[in-house]
Order: structure tokens, then C-alpha cells, then sequence
């Protein structure tokens, strides 16, 4: 039996090696965001957050948790007990 190498990634935020399979692969207009973890992930995510101007994200994060809140609710109906 033959195996196929898993191609490998090295985590932006720590370096960590990890193969194809686990970890967090993100294409975004033309970038590559590699982490070996949800912490790491976090972690960036978090930073990018305090650099950008809120002024810039501030009404894409209202849409965004107006969305879930919406698809929590639908949900919750959903799993309401009907008499």
C-alpha cells in the first residue's frame, strides 16, 4: 500500500508544524492564514480586532450578531414544545 504524504502547514501565530487535516486553514483574497489551534486563531483574530478602527468594522459586527441572533431564534422555535 502506497500513502500519500498530507501536504504541511506551519502556524503563523506560533510555527507549529501541522499536517493537512487538523488545524484552521483560512484563504482570504489571495492570504493564507495557517493555525495549529483554535487558541492560536483566537489569539489573531483578537489582535486584528484591537488594530483595526472600530469605526471600519463596527456595523459588519452588528449584521453579523443580528444574523445569529436570528438563526439562535429560529432554532429556539424550533425546538419549542408545540401543544
Amino acid at each position: 500500500m502506497f500513502s500519500v504524504p498530507k501536504k504541511k502547514y506551519n502556524c503563523i501565530v506560533c510555527g507549529r508544524v501541522f499536517p493537512e487535516g487538523q488545524g484552521i486553514i483560512i484563504e482570504y483574497d489571495g492570504l493564507l492564514l495557517t493555525f495549529h489551534s483554535n487558541r492560536c486563531a483566537s489569539k489573531f483574530f483578537r489582535e486584528l480586532l484591537e488594530r483595526v478602527p472600530p469605526d471600519e468594522l463596527k456595523d459588519y459586527i452588528k449584521r453579523l450578531v443580528s444574523e445569529y441572533n436570528e438563526r439562535l431564534e429560529a432554532f429556539r422555535k424550533l425546538r419549542s414544545k408545540k401543544i
